[in-house]
Formats: structure tokens, sequence, C-alpha cells
């Protein structure tokens, strides 16, 4: 199942509307000029400094996104603590491309600036 972009924004926005203690951390990792090979692993790193007293949703999950499309039948990690501010990730394999972005789900919804991802030359 995919979800536009479109939609995770209206998410955040009433996310952020419904309490004021929702927390969105920003991901600091993968930056704009990352390139990702497909079978390594790789961190996702957001920032804690900002975190709420207390996390309403404090599991985190984390999706890819081609093009703001998310492809949530195939998370790359889930069920882990949001407020750790990393998670390894192993890089699926998908087409190359430069669309791609990290979208990390627990209290709020935050996505990554796009990044690429390249094949692996021995596959």
């Amino acid at each position: 199942m995919f979800l536009k972009a479109t939609v995770l924004s209206a998410f955040v926005g009433l996310a952020s509307a419904a309490a004021l203690d929702v927390w969105i951390p920003q991901i600091t990792q993968p930056k704009a000029c990352f390139v990702w090979t497909v079978g390594s692993v790789q961190i996702v790193i957001w920032d804690t400094s900002a975190q709420p007293a207390e996390v309403t949703n404090p599991i985190g999950t984390i999706f890819l996104a081609k093009n703001g499309i998310l492809d949530l039948d195939h998370p790359l990690a889930s069920d882990f603590p949001l407020t750790q501010g990393w998670q390894n990730v192993t890089v699926p394999k998908v087409a190359p491309g430069d669309e791609y972005t990290i979208v990390l789900y627990g209290d709020s919804g935050n996505d990554s600036p796009v990044f690429r991802i390249i094949p692996d030359e021995f596959c």
C-alpha cells in the first residue's frame, strides 16, 4: 500500500493541531547529498533535543518513499524507541534514483531531504 506525501502532510498538520505535545523530530541524516547503495546498512538520525517531557507515541517506524510515495508494506525498521535518535536500516533492492526520502513515524511523522540510491554493482 502506498501513501502520497500530501496525505503525510495532512497527517502531520492534524497531529500538530490536535496536541501541543506532539513531537515532530527533524531528520538530520540522510542529507540531500547522500548516496545509498542497495544492500548497504545505513544510519537514519533525527534530532531528539526538543522532545516533550512525555512522548505520546514513543515507538518509531521508518519507511522509504520515492517521489513522495511511501511503501507502507515494507518498513525499513519498526518497534524501536523514538527517543534514541537513530536507527540502522538496510537499503532494500529498489530501482536506482534520485527521488528517495526516509519517513519517520512515531509521535508524528517527518521526512528527510531527497537523496539518491544506486545499485550494488555486485548484485
